[in-house]
């Protein structure tokens, strides 16, 4: 007996990083975010070019309402603050709505999670002779052989991909019939992600969930799967069990109440209900000059003679941050020669809802700044260069270092930087500067910017004079 032909790859199994890669460059960093492939609707059942579908009943009721059959405890537990997303359209053979929930970065210590719970349903119209049920069903085997072919196919692959396709479960007691299945996946050194999708039939729906989840270390190297891990088989077909015995339920409550009738397709997918984000305080500037900025002040005057000071502060969450700066833009660099020099400390104290010292939310942030700040390393974007990034030893509990070069914006200059971990705090020294012939713009082609041994030793000068300061300040 000949072998069936493997199944199709629907469109929206596409994995977490394929879809795409931009890199969005913002200030303080870089970070990424990734577009999903989505399918909207399932294909028509395979049919002659010479058939038709059936004739839509006279009655239709609105879609279930498939985002609200997710317990809301359970849609947070599995992806906390979602974005929730619903889709409907008419097609010639099914009906087709759902309901994707996805938060691709979520903070979890020092790592950064993905999760996505996507579910599909299709309702069949039935074709000729053929009532939807019968569809329904028909599809549904197609979907169980085509599992059964995964679970022994040998795929094509590069030498650099790997790929795992679980036994088929069935799901008892769910539906008139499930299954579930599990799919992990790497593919050189981007690639790296795993999934369980469950199959259920009800009456003449299809039901299509996918739980997709993974983590990666704040620390890593942004687009690679370095340090990544993805859910298991044995997490995966669990959660993806649960999920369809959910959606199922629903629609045979549905059915039950609007026995025969066909989905009314809305016009139009709803539109997206993103999580309620609060926006970021602006820094406050403090009357007085804090204790732990003053206790530096001869350190900071030294590589910034006669300084004009600023201290603000503001607080995000559970992270109280005080900046102070020390800037002189008119210096004498010798005759006819102007030099700006800034010293600046930003420093992080972390606390949890009881007010106490929260080491872990200090090492989390340290790990996520780390990861940004290589990302960029030894590369260069526009008119920013980016130095090596270099760990310093005996410095703090943990401490890097970087070297960076800007002529872009109103003031040309480099600047070093070092930033260090302290128990619950993280400290961020810069130093930054350039000369210039007196009379010239701050962006002019002329500015020559501090050199790099300059720039450095006193960034790391300044974060040393900060750590040895008296306690209590």
């Amino acid at each position: 007996m000949p072998q069936p032909p493997p199944p199709r790859r629907p469109a929206w199994l596409m994995p977490t990083l394929a879809a795409a890669l931009v890199v969005l460059v913002a200030a303080g960093g870089v970070g990424a975010y990734f577009l999903y492939g989505r399918l909207s609707g399932g294909s028509a059942p395979t049919g002659t070019a010479s058939s038709s579908p059936a004739k839509q009943p006279a009655t239709a009721a609105a879609p279930p309402d498939l985002c609200a059959m997710l317990p809301k405890e359970e849609a947070e537990r599995l992806v906390p603050g979602a974005a929730v997303a619903t889709s409907s359209r008419d097609g010639d053979y099914t009906v087709n709505f759902g309901c994707n929930w996805i938060n691709q970065r979520i903070s979890f210590g020092e790592f950064w999670r993905s999760r996505e719970i996507d579910v599909k349903v299709e309702q069949h119209k039935g074709e000729r002779a053929k009532t939807g049920r019968a569809m329904a069903q028909t599809s549904y085997e197609m979907e169980y052989r085509g599992g059964r072919y995964g679970e022994t196919a040998k795929p094509s692959l590069d030498p650099d991909e790997k790929q795992y396709v679980s036994p088929v479960k069935d799901v008892p007691g769910v539906g008139d019939a499930a299954f579930a299945q599990y799919t992990w996946r790497r593919s050189g050194k981007l690639l790296w992600y795993a999934y369980g999708t469950a199959y259920a039939r009800v009456g003449d729906m299809m039901v299509k969930v996918r739980f997709q989840a993974g983590q990666q270390r704040k620390d890593a190297q942004i687009l690679s799967n370095q340090t990544m891990q993805a859910v298991t088989e044995e997490n995966a077909i669990r959660e993806v069990s649960g999920l369809v015995a959910h959606f199922a339920k629903g629609l045979a409550d549905w059915q039950a109440k609007h026995p025969g009738v066909l989905v009314k397709a809305e016009p139009t997918a709803a539109a997206t209900v993103s999580p309620t984000t609060s926006a970021t305080p602006s820094p406050t500037v403090l009357a007085s000059f804090p204790a732990d900025c003053q206790a530096v002040t001869e350190a900071a005057t030294r590589l910034v003679p006669e300084p004009t000071t600023r201290a603000r502060g503001t607080s995000v969450g559970d992270d109280d941050q005080t900046e102070c700066r020390w800037l002189n833009r008119e210096l004498s660099g010798g005759p006819g020669v102007t030099k700006i020099r800034s010293a600046l400390i930003t420093v992080h104290r972390f606390t949890n809802r009881a007010g106490e010292v929260d080491e872990p939310a200090a090492k989390a942030y340290y790990a996520s700044v780390y990861g940004r700040t290589k990302t960029t390393a030894e590369s260069a974007i526009g008119s920013i260069s980016f130095g090596a990034v270099s760990e310093v030893k005996g410095l703090g509990d943990q401490a890097f270092q970087q070297f960076v070069k800007s002529r872009s914006g109103e003031v040309s200059a480099s600047s070093g930087s070092v930033t260090v971990r302290e128990g619950s705090y993280v400290i961020v020294v810069d130093y930054s500067g350039h000369q210039r012939p007196e009379g010239e713009a701050t962006d002019s082609p002329k500015v020559t910017l501090m050199p790099e041994k300059e720039a450095m030793a006193g960034a790391l000068a300044l974060a040393k004079a900060y750590l040895e300061q008296p306690a209590g300040n």
